[in-house]
């Protein structure tokens, strides 16, 4: 069949140009290969979950926090990292909404809790956080959440009351695994976006931070492998 010259010019130019692009980054470097602190420009993903008194994080108490550091295999691949996890004492002055403990099940004051306050619980999670971006080359960590913004929100307002001064955290950037499931599956609740992904989800360990941690570390690896799978990151 005949082509018109003009036409696979532009096919040729086309093609080259999207062979351009499949190479390079968004802000048009070179594509990164290898390791994690090239596929997010520095950042170490750290998935925390954190349960709470409430919803307003300069008012009510922060109870409880698990983070886990994703690694990255020799295939380029995302993988769940260890958690830690604390419960924390109510800071002096924090509220407690009775509706709030009703969803997580924490009784701030049972004697067989063992919470650390919050300066201690802080240095409790941050610790492997930290060294986690030594041995990732990171410099900095980037919080994963699902709603991030209300665990960050929680983090901060406590790293403000203590006058944390070694916040390993990006003060405001997030990756949010509600929008990304969103796009991904057009589903933005955790156990949904779960079931959507064939992940596993028990309900009856949900809004423990730990448990929660643990489902939204794979269902964050899971979203970003399917997008490298489908050409969307070379690495």
């Amino acid at each position: 069949m005949r082509t018109d010259s003009r036409t696979g010019d532009a096919q040729r130019v086309t093609a080259g140009r999207q062979a351009q692009l499949s190479s390079c980054h968004m802000d048009g470097q070179p594509a990164s290969r290898g390791t994690i602190a090239e596929r997010f420009r520095g950042f170490l993903p750290v998935v925390v979950d954190v349960e709470t008194g409430g919803f307003e994080p300069d008012r009510h108490a922060l109870l409880e926090i698990a983070v886990a550091p994703v690694t990255m295999d020799a295939e380029g691949l995302l993988q769940p990292g260890p958690i830690t996890s604390t419960h924390v004492i109510p800071y002096e002055g924090g509220e407690l909404d009775p509706r709030s403990l009703a969803v997580n099940g924490i009784d701030p004051h049972h004697p067989l809790r063992a919470a650390r306050h919050e300066r201690q619980a802080l240095d409790f999670v941050f610790k492997p956080v930290r060294a986690a971006l030594s041995e990732s080359g990171c410099q900095r960590a980037i919080l994963v959440g699902h709603n991030a913004h209300f665990d960050l929100a929680f983090i901060n307002a406590a790293i403000r009351r203590i006058g944390y001064k070694r916040n390993p955290f990006h003060n405001f950037s997030v990756l949010d695994t509600a929008s990304l499931a969103g796009l991904v599956y057009g589903q933005t609740v955790l156990s949904r976006a779960l079931q959507a992904a064939g992940l596993e989800w028990n309900g009856h360990d949900a809004h423990s931070a730990r448990y929660d941690v643990e489902r939204t570390s794979e269902l964050f690896c899971t979203m970003v492998n399917t997008w490298k799978a489908h050409g969307g990151w070379r690495g």
